[in-house]
């Protein structure tokens, strides 16, 4: 239903509802519980994508997990939504404990090699690309390096 909403008026409506949950989570606190995928290349390089709303850096595709929902489900699902493409083979990496909004945010880290072209949605992700692990762009999300120390010879 929702891609019937023009993808300006849909990229508008995820900068208030970000910006909503945003003020919600930081009066609430508590715990948030999220996924993402370090999704590389036959190359190795990394995909990295830009959202329609937040802050604009590159950051690993993902998302929030539904309640009950199993960490490399909502992982897979959340990158099928957003790049219309999956990953071969996932490896849970770790489960890391960020801080987000005022809020702890669980989030288990998956990596896995891309099967597809990345495709963004144009309405949540406006951007991929991917980028050599030693030549990230300066814009880079501060967790990207720290994700990318759970790679391991035999992971990445």
């Amino acid at each position: 239903m929702l891609h019937l909403i023009p993808a300006s008026l849909h990229r508008q409506l995820y900068r208030v509802a970000h910006r909503l949950r945003g003020l919600w989570l930081r009066l609430r606190g508590g715990e948030v519980h999220g996924c993402s995928i370090i999704a590389r290349d036959a190359t190795g390089r990394v995909l990295l994508v830009r959202h329609s709303y937040g802050s604009g850096w590159w950051a690993f595709p993902g998302g929030g997990m539904h309640r009950g929902e199993d960490a490399l489900a909502a992982a897979l699902r959340e990158f099928a939504e957003e790049l219309g493409c999956t990953v071969t083979d996932p490896v849970h990496l770790a489960t890391v404990e960020e801080m987000f909004h005022g809020a702890r945010n669980v989030a288990h880290i998956f990596t896995g090699l891309i099967d597809g072209e990345p495709l963004p949605d144009g309405r949540e992700i406006i951007a991929a690309q991917f980028f050599a692990p030693d030549a990230l762009p300066p814009d880079t999300a501060p967790n990207v390096q720290r994700r990318l120390a759970l790679l391991t010879p035999t992971t990445g």
